[in-house]
């Protein structure tokens, strides 16, 4: 075995050299302690933990970028129960859920996107066992045979092929092992919560080996649908998967894995923090909503409907001849997300949604990296990525749309009026019923050449360069059917035809009418009358124009637009580290990241600006000639957004120090990191809107410490801090915010912890006992809501601080069997995790609550 400093000296040569570590040796991972299992006696256990941060093996004290490391035995003991409790140990990490069980957002030193949108890849890579995740939906599920995760801040984008311009998640899984073993672990927790998790593993001949895993997970909810008395945030999902081992040859290993999980859930509470003037109009048509934000009580038309499925199946091989070794990943996957929930979040029946998607994945990855005596070694790698998405999705108005929407407009007979005065069918306008269909499909094809040399000219002194080239090509195709009369007619050209008896019924028409006329025709049409107005003076349909939220929508490609995206970049890195000695490693680098277009596959997408310009109150008669006006394939009411975001572009400046002395671990990490046209996808209130923002940066550092004072005890100290900054973003949602903090980024982040292990004599039991604190300091959750506060001037921004204490205590017996009790947000801190404007409820705004405290025990048996 080798292992000494930076590169290739640093490279920890096992058998698995491309995948899991072969020995779970104990250890800071980052403040993390790892877990001593399946380890001959003849091995020495050391202080060192492996990782494969930079796709080679080596210690986690010597990796020379920012990596934060949480193992097995850590995830047993902290009792994390779920993949959003991870950021409690990786304080450079935040996972958030949002409406439904399968939209969560990864972000990494503040940088990250939402999962509202399939079209828009995550700027967090999640890999598992090696393999590319390309939506949270799935990798969200338990994973019941953990041995660690590391968390890699900052681009990352020269050695992984896809969508890595923050940082990368990391799963790892134990792989089958060679002696026959397991385990098995029952828990039960307040809300009736049940979870089962076992795994075994053993040989099959001499050369091959399997294991099996799988958990189950069930849980009531902890909110509740008060007017349907039903739960909401529940529990209700399973895994199982499949290895086998192959070892025909001593420098040949495949590893073979299979898996499938299902989740089917009723998610989430949403409480009202600010009960606008429509919520009189809720109320007014028998409907109710929750104002007590931290009651976790929900009012709903309908118990929303998640379920996810997510399977399928990878194939790693793994050949050494002499010093070179080659790693080839074959992976393929499927994702189906079915979403049937209230969007409205009240008990009236007003809006619903149905989203039902599919991804199809396709992945390859080939590597070839050597381990030569000399100062020169290199990794060379390919990456091939193909997938398919699929969207049929709908809006439907509920039995109370018409009613609610007549009392936003004052006057109960209203649309009978308008339907009257525009020849329309009495009752059509918001009837019961289907209000918008759309189907959606996107084609993704990318492939990208990436490598390192590692160059050490003196001993202890490593250069490295790294590249990586993508090619990413997008094919996508959208169409939608907006079914409400109201929203097909523009009103301003409606007053025009009405106001010329109908002689103008085109854009052609109108030009045609002398000058004179078309300025007085379009400055009636164009005023809003006011209850002083005169008759004849305005026009009295502008006030319906609120009203027009699901307008129709021009299908893509067309003849102007193409559906396509082609994006082409080379990512670098430039490094250099050094051993000052046996105890402290330092390194400098520079990196740049990047991820491809990302396509706004929702009933928001609307051509841009140069694609096409309305006129005034979005008229197609008074619009200025544009290439979708020109070509005749405008439709009414269209209006001017985005169809896509364009790349990412990230580049960081790191400086970094790891110092290891007996009984001390210390890391530390100093950035300057700069992300160009970040994907921008926020919440509108009654949509959805895509675009890249100039400039985000953040300037920061993170520390990392293990102090281990006596035999037995262990603590840890974690901490984040991020400066960040808008350095250009002019078209967001709430005007232009260059040079403001972005929202949502708390300016510290802390992680620590303390772990006694008691031993009971030369008994071999031992009892283990952990208390971990996170905190998130007090911060903006984002930097205004576009309705609510348009009117405020973004005085009243809602903020979020941070407190969670965790507890656990574990009993282990030397015959296997341990006994567990654990608590998590032991004293039940609550705070928002995000807000929205209320959905067609201008005034009201909606937000996600904090999970309480929950609590239980747990058996689990090792053999």
């Amino acid at each position: 075995m080798k292992c000494t400093s930076f590169g290739r000296t640093a490279t920890v040569r096992t058998a698995m050299l491309a995948g899991v570590a072969a020995l779970a040796i104990p250890t800071a991972a980052f403040a993390q302690d790892a877990d001593v299992e399946d380890q001959d006696e003849d091995v020495e256990v050391s202080n060192v933990i492996i990782v494969t941060a930079t796709k080679r093996e080596q210690t986690l004290q010597e990796t020379p970028i920012s990596v934060s490391v949480t193992t097995g035995e850590t995830l047993e003991q902290a009792q994390i129960r779920d993949v959003l409790d991870l950021q409690t140990v990786a304080p450079s990490l935040r996972v958030s859920q949002l409406q439904n069980s399968s939209s969560s957002t990864f972000i990494i030193r503040g940088f990250g996107n939402g999962d509202n949108n399939f079209g828009i890849e995550p700027s967090v890579g999640v890999f598992i066992d090696g393999v590319f995740r390309s939506r949270s939906a799935s990798s969200l599920n338990d994973l019941a045979n953990v041995q660690r995760i590391e968390v890699l801040n900052g681009p990352q984008s020269t050695l992984f092929g896809k969508n890595a311009s923050a940082g990368v998640i990391s799963v790892i899984t134990r792989a089958p092992q060679f002696e026959f073993g397991g385990s098995i672990e029952a828990s039960y927790g307040n809300y009736d919560n049940i979870q089962i998790k076992g795994d075994i593993t053993g040989p099959i001949t001499d050369t091959v080996a399997f294991s099996v895993d799988g958990s189950y997970n069930k849980r009531d909810g902890y909110g509740t649908i008060v007017n349907l008395d039903e739960d909401i945030n529940d529990r209700d999902r399973w895994t199982a998967r499949g290895q086998l081992l192959f070892e025909p040859a001593g420098n040949l290993r495949i590893r073979a894995i299979a898996d499938y999980s299902k989740i089917d859930e009723s998610c989430c509470v949403v409480s009202t923090l600010v009960a606008g003037p429509t919520a009189l109009a809720v109320v007014g048509v028998g409907g109710q909503l929750s104002t007590d934000f931290f009651s976790y009580e929900s009012y709903l038309n309908k118990v929303p409907v998640n379920k996810v499925e997510n399977y399928g199946g990878s194939l790693q091989a793994d050949l050494e001849f002499g010093a070179l070794s080659l790693t080839s990943i074959t992976a393929y996957r499927e994702l189906k997300n079915y979403v049937d929930q209230d969007v409205d979040f009240t008990s009236a029946d007003i809006v619903n949604e149905i989203r039902d998607q599919k991804v199809e994945t396709f992945t390859q990855e080939l590597r070839l990296s050597s381990d030569f005596d000399g100062p020169l070694n290199f990794l060379l790698g390919g990456f091939f990525f193909d997938e398919k998405v699929k969207q049929d999705s709908s809006l439907t108005t509920g039995a109370d749309g018409r009613a609610f929407f007549s009392l936003l407009a004052g006057n109960p007979q209203v649309f009978n009026g308008v339907e009257a005065a525009l020849g329309l069918q009495q009752g059509s306008i918001f009837s019961p019923g289907l209000l918008t269909t759309e189907d959606y499909s996107l084609d993704n094809t990318s492939w990208s050449v990436f490598g390192t040399v590692d160059f050490e000219p003196i001993e202890g002194l490593v250069l490295t360069g790294g590249f990586n080239y993508t090619h990413d090509k997008k094919d996508f195709a959208l169409t939608g059917v907006a079914y409400d009369e109201l929203a097909n007619i523009n009103l301003v050209d409606a007053f025009i035809t009405g106001a010329t008896g109908g002689a103008v019924t085109s854009r052609a028409a109108f030009l045609a009418l002398p000058e004179a006329n078309r300025n007085v025709l379009q400055a009636l049409a164009t005023t809003a009358c006011t209850p002083t107005s005169a008759q004849g003076t305005c026009n009295p349909l502008l006030g319906l124009t609120p009203f027009q939220f699901q307008p129709p929508f021009l299908s893509i490609p067309n003849a102007v637009e193409d559906g396509r995206t082609r994006d082409n970049d080379l990512s670098y890195t430039l490094r250099a580290a050094y051993q000052f000695s046996d105890s402290i490693n330092g390194y400098v680098s520079y990196a740049t990241g990047f991820k491809a277009s990302s396509i706004n596959l929702s009933r928001d997408s609307r051509p841009t600006f140069g694609d096409y310009r309305p006129g005034p109150v979005r008229s197609t008669f008074l619009a200025p000639s544009s290439p979708v006006l020109d070509a005749g394939i405008a439709v009414p009411n269209l209006n001017t957004g985005s169809r896509f975001a364009g790349p990412e572009d990230a580049e960081v400046w790191e400086i970094g120090f790891k110092g290891e002395w007996d009984g001390l671990n210390v890391n530390l990490a100093l950035f300057d990191q700069t992300l160009k046209g970040f994907q921008s996808f926020l919440f509108t209130g009654t949509g959805f809107q895509l675009n890249n923002a100039g400039e985000q940066s953040v300037k920061g550092f993170e520390l990392d410490t293990r102090i281990r004072p006596v035999d037995g005890l262990v603590f840890t100290f974690a901490l984040t801090y991020l400066d960040p900054k808008y350095n250009s973003f002019t078209d967001s949602p709430v005007g232009d915010l260059s040079g403001e903090r972005p929202g949502g980024i708390p300016e510290y982040n802390i992680a620590t912890s303390a772990t006694y292990t008691h031993e009971f004599g030369a008994s071999g039991n031992r009892l283990i006992t952990r208390v971990d604190f996170s905190h998130e300091s007090n911060t903006d959750v984002n930097n205004g809501l576009p309705t609510f506060n348009a009117s405020l001037g973004n005085t009243r921004v809602f903020k979020r601080e941070v407190n969670l204490v965790n507890a656990s205590m574990t009993l282990a017996l030397d015959s296997g069997i341990e006994l567990g009790l654990y608590a998590r947000n032991l004293l039940d801190d609550e705070y928002i995790q995000t807000v929205f404007d209320g959905v067609a409820q201008s005034g009201t705004v909606s937000g996600y609550p904090s999970a309480p405290r929950t609590w239980g025990g747990l058996v689990r048996f090792k053999f």
